[in-house]
C-alpha cells in the first residue's frame, strides 16, 4: 500500500510539474497522464518482482545491483514511452540509449564498489555472531560507521559485552555457591563427627568421664544451633522478609548491653572489652537488629585480637548519620581480603573456624542488618582490625525490609 500511494503521489507531483512548465494542451495531458499511469504500473510489478527476488538472493551485493538495473530500466521504459508519443525524435531516442546504457554500465561498476564496504560489514558481523554462538563472548565485530549497519554492529557489541559481564557474575555465583556448600559441609561435619565419636564412646562404655563428654556433645549442639539460626537468618535477610521495625533506641545503652554480654568471652580470651564513649545516643533504629550487629562484630574482633589484645567500640555522630567502630587490636584484614570480608563464610583464616567457633556468617549478617537500615558498613585493611557502619538518623517509626546486598 506505501508503494501505491507512493506512485500516485509522483504521478500527481509530475503532472503539476508538467502543467506549470509546458502549458500543455488537453490531448497533450492525457497522453502524458495515460503514459504516467502506465509507467506507475510497469514499476509496481518490476518492484514487487524485484523485492521477491532479493529475499531469495544469498549476497546482498547481487540484491543491490539487481536493485540499480531495475532502476535503470524503468528509465528506459519512460524514454521509450516518451519517443512513442512523439516528444523526442527517432535519433535522440537512439542517443540516449547509448548514453543510458553507458550510464548503467557505470552506475553498476560504483554500485559494485559501494556495496562492498557494506556485504563486508555484514560478513563481519555474521562471524561474529557465529564465534558467539560457539561461546567465545571475548568477540567484537570490528565494525565503525554510522549508519543503521554500524548502530547494529555496535548494539551487537553491547550485547555481547553485557553478555560476557553476566557470564562472569554467572561463574562467580557458581564459584560462591560451591564454596558456600563446602563451608556448610564442613561446619556440619565437624561437630557432627565429634558428636558420633562423643555417643559411640558412651554407648560403648569407654568414656572415662561422662560428664566432660556431655559438656563436649553441648558444646557441639550449641555449634550446630548457632550455625543453623545464623544460616535462617542470613536467607531470610537475602530473600528480603527480614523486616526491621524503627523505633528510638539508645545506641550507647545496647552498646554497654554487648560489652556486658562479651565480657566473659573476652576475659576467657584473654582480650579487654571497652567502649570509652559509649554516652547516651538516642537514634531510631530496630534494637534486636542493632544488637545482633554489635555482637557479631565485637565477637568478630575478640576472636583476632589474640591474647592480651583489646577490642573497643566507638559511637559518634556525623552529620546526618551515627557512625559506630568496632576495632581490636589484631593484624587485622588483608587488603586482599577487605572486599570479600562480608560475603558468606568468609574468614580470614579458614584453618581458625572450628578452634574459635565462629562459621564465617557474622560479617554476612552484620552487612544485612545494616543496609536493612539504609545504612553501610565497611572493613578497613590492617594493622588492626577496623569494622566501621554507619546508619542514618531517621526519627520515624517504619517498616523496611532488609537486604543481604549483592
Amino acid at each position: 500500500m506505501r508503494l501505491v500511494g507512493a506512485l500516485v503521489a509522483a504521478i500527481a507531483g509530475s503532472m503539476l510539474v508538467f502543467e506549470a512548465t509546458m502549458n500543455p494542451s488537453s490531448a497533450e495531458r492525457m497522453d502524458l497522464f495515460q503514459m504516467f499511469a502506465a509507467l506507475a504500473v510497469f514499476t509496481a510489478l518490476v518492484g514487487g518482482v524485484v523485492v521477491r527476488m532479493s529475499r531469495r538472493l544469498r549476497s546482498l551485493r547481487t540484491g543491490v545491483v539487481l536493485l540499480a538495473a531495475a532502476s535503470v530500466g524503468i528509465v528506459v521504459a519512460a524514454v521509450a514511452a516518451t519517443a512513442k508519443l512523439m516528444f523526442i525524435t527517432v535519433h535522440d531516442l537512439q542517443l540516449l540509449f547509448v548514453v543510458l546504457t553507458f550510464g548503467l554500465a557505470l552506475g553498476l561498476i560504483l554500485t559494485v564498489t559501494l556495496v562492498r564496504p557494506l556485504t563486508e560489514d555484514l560478513r563481519r558481523m555474521e562471524q561474529a555472531a557465529r564465534r558467539v554462538g560457539r561461546g567465545d563472548l571475548s568477540t567484537n565485530t570490528g565494525v565503525t560507521r554510522p549508519d543503521e549497519i554500524g548502530k547494529t554492529a555496535n548494539a551487537f557489541d553491547a550485547m555481547v559485552t553485557e553478555l560476557a559481564s553476566l557470564d562472569r557474575e554467572r561463574r562467580n555465583l557458581e564459584s560462591e555457591r560451591q564454596e558456600f556448600l563446602a563451608a556448610i559441609g564442613h561446619d556440619l561435619r565437624t561437630p557432627l563427627a565429634a558428636l558420633q565419636a562423643a555417643v559411640e564412646a558412651l554407648e560403648d562404655g569407654v568414656a572415662a568421664d561422662p560428664a566432660r563428654y556431655l559438656r563436649s556433645m553441648r558444646r557441639d549442639v550449641d555449634a550446630l544451633r548457632h550455625l543453623v539460626e545464623d544460616l535462617f537468618t542470613l536467607s531470610t535477610i537475602a530473600a528480603g522478609r527480614y523486616v526491621i521495625t524503627l523505633h528510638p533506641t539508645d545506641l550507647g545503652e545496647l552498646i554497654d548491653e554487648t560489652i556486658e554480654a562479651l565480657h566473659p568471652t573476652a576475659s576467657s580470651a584473654g582480650v579487654t572489652l571497652s567502649a570509652p564513649n559509649a554516652a547516651t545516643l538516642r537514634i531510631s533504629a530496630d534494637d534486636d537488629a542493632l544488637r545482633r550487629v554489635l555482637r557479631n562484630l565485637a565477637q568478630n574482633a575478640i576472636r583476632y585480637a589474640g591474647q592480651g589484645g583489646a577490642v573497643t567500640i566507638e559511637a559518634s555522630l556525623v552529620g546526618a548519620t551515627v557512625r559506630v567502630s568496632v576495632q581490636d587490636s589484631g593484624p587485622g584484614f588483608p587488603v586482599a581480603f577487605v572486599d570479600k570480608a562480608f560475603d558468606s563464610f568468609s574468614m580470614v583464616d579458614p584453618a581458625r573456624r572450628r578452634e574459635s567457633g565462629g562459621a564465617g556468617l557474622g560479617l554476612a549478617i552484620a552487612r544485612g542488618l545494616v543496609e536493612g537500615h539504609g545504612g553501610t558498613i565497611e572493613a578497613f585493611p590492617g594493622p588492626g582490625g577496623r569494622v566501621e557502619f554507619r546508619l542514618p538518623i531517621v526519627t520515624d517509626t517504619e517498616m523496611v525490609p532488609a537486604s543481604a546486598g549483592p
